[in-house]
């Protein structure tokens, strides 16, 4: 006879396991997370791309215990709705999640784009009803660079994205955490050269601002 202990750390196993491998680092990093002790209902996860997994130890920068960078570069609605398994289960406490430049860089529309996101909303809302969600608007860039190509021509529709992010979650009851006007240059939807590498991805300052915002609702 299997031990009720036994079922439970097959259960376990099995909602760790992620199918879907669209890159090699995203299956690597779902390795690694598998490896990592199962997140918890006193968990803070920091859900995202890599804007969320660039940024190391949030636990460090949002100064509290028991925070998880569930990051991956590269990573899009879709490549998080797979991996929720390895999220929802253990009931987190709180979800901070970003996402929706990467879907942008896809070719699709602004509304394609806020469409992918909030099903992923309402997926996690659905599944995880107790967990507090918090909804991060998608963060400027800068095209000054031409690094991205994929994004030229692309920075008025973050505002678009957002703007339907944000009625979703209001109709939803969730909270949206409005980080892009503190991104922004003054009078302009380009991200400010201080805050980013490279026209997309944060300088240690960005994620200084970014983390001080997030306190707010710790």
């Amino acid at each position: 006879m299997i031990s009720a202990c036994a079922c439970l750390m097959a259960a376990h196993v099995f909602a760790q396991k992620v199918a879907y491998r669209p890159t090699r680092h995203y299956g690597e990093r779902v390795d690694m997370f598998a490896s990592l002790p199962a997140v918890d209902s006193t968990a803070t996860v920091m859900l995202g791309n890599s804007l969320t997994e660039y940024g190391g130890d949030w636990g460090r920068m949002l100064r509290a215990d028991n925070v998880v960078n569930r990051g991956i570069a590269g990573d899009d609605a879709m490549g998080i709705a797979h991996r929720l398994c390895q999220i929802l289960p253990g009931k987190p406490r709180r979800i901070f999640l970003m996402v929706g430049i990467n879907d942008l860089s896809h070719g699709i529309t602004a509304a394609q784009t806020a469409s992918l996101v909030c099903r992923l909303i309402d997926r996690i809302r659905r599944d995880a009803p107790d967990t507090e969600l918090y909804v991060q608007s998608v963060l400027p860039i800068n095209e000054s660079t031409g690094r991205w190509k994929r994004l030229a021509g692309r920075t008025d529709d973050i505002t678009e994205i957002n703007r339907l992010l944000n009625i979703h979650c209001s109709k939803l009851g969730i909270v949206y955490v409005d980080l892009y006007p503190k991104f922004v240059r003054r009078g302009t939807n380009v991200l400010r050269r201080e805050l980013t590498s490279d026209g997309l991805h944060l300088s240690p300052q960005g994620y200084k601002l970014w983390a001080f915002e997030l306190r707010k609702y710790m």
